[in-house]
């Protein structure tokens, strides 16, 4: 009977380590997941940055002809929702898969354009394919015969939404209404 209460209780103490330890581990593979370093026009910026705001993050390029217009507008739709004080504690980041062509100073300003709570910023190529591959993004250079561009980007739209605490809550497609992304944004902010 000793021998069965002392395995029932080690039984007991390693499910209890597992359920204390399992959300740190769960924390720890979101935090590498979705943490990066770019360049934007106040230097560098980490995610961690946005702790204690509500965080957008959105992958994409200035020239491109109608899916970023879209889901900044409709990002920028939804934002028009809150009040200021509310948005205070919002940040949206435009990050550009595009560095060749896409400058500091100019994604900042194309941000800003579609809400003055966004922020433009870039890196390099490795640092960017590092990030969009972490996030299950992507992006991939189209060469344009014949076309004063050169090439386009085709990419996948999704806005990454992360709470106060720096932690994921939900990808958002492009197709979505903006009166959901009101709703998601709502309980954040």
């Amino acid at each position: 009977m000793k021998l069965f209460l002392r395995y029932s209780l080690a039984v007991v103490v390693a499910f209890l380590l597992i359920l204390l330890i399992k959300p740190l581990v769960t924390n720890q593979k979101e935090h590498i997941k979705y943490n990066f370093e770019v360049s934007s026009l106040n230097g560098t910026v980490k995610k961690e940055d946005f702790n204690g705001k509500v965080l957008a993050i959105y992958f994409g390029y200035m020239y491109c002809p109608d899916v970023c217009p879209t889901s900044l507008s409709s990002l920028a739709f939804a934002l028009s929702n809150f009040s200021s004080e509310q948005l205070n504690g919002f940040r949206g980041l435009f990050i550009s898969v595009d560095p060749e062509r896409d400058g500091i100073k100019e994604l900042d300003e194309y941000a800003k354009y579609f809400h003055k709570h966004f922020i433009g910023a870039t890196s390099t190529k490795e640092n960017i394919d590092d990030i969009t591959k972490r996030y299950e993004s992507f992006y991939e250079k189209i060469y344009l015969k014949d076309s004063k561009m050169d090439y386009s980007v085709s990419h996948t739209s999704y806005i990454y939404i992360f709470n106060k605490k720096g932690e994921f809550v939900k990808k958002v497609d492009h197709f979505t209404n903006p009166d959901e992304l009101t709703e998601v944004l709502s309980k954040l902010l």
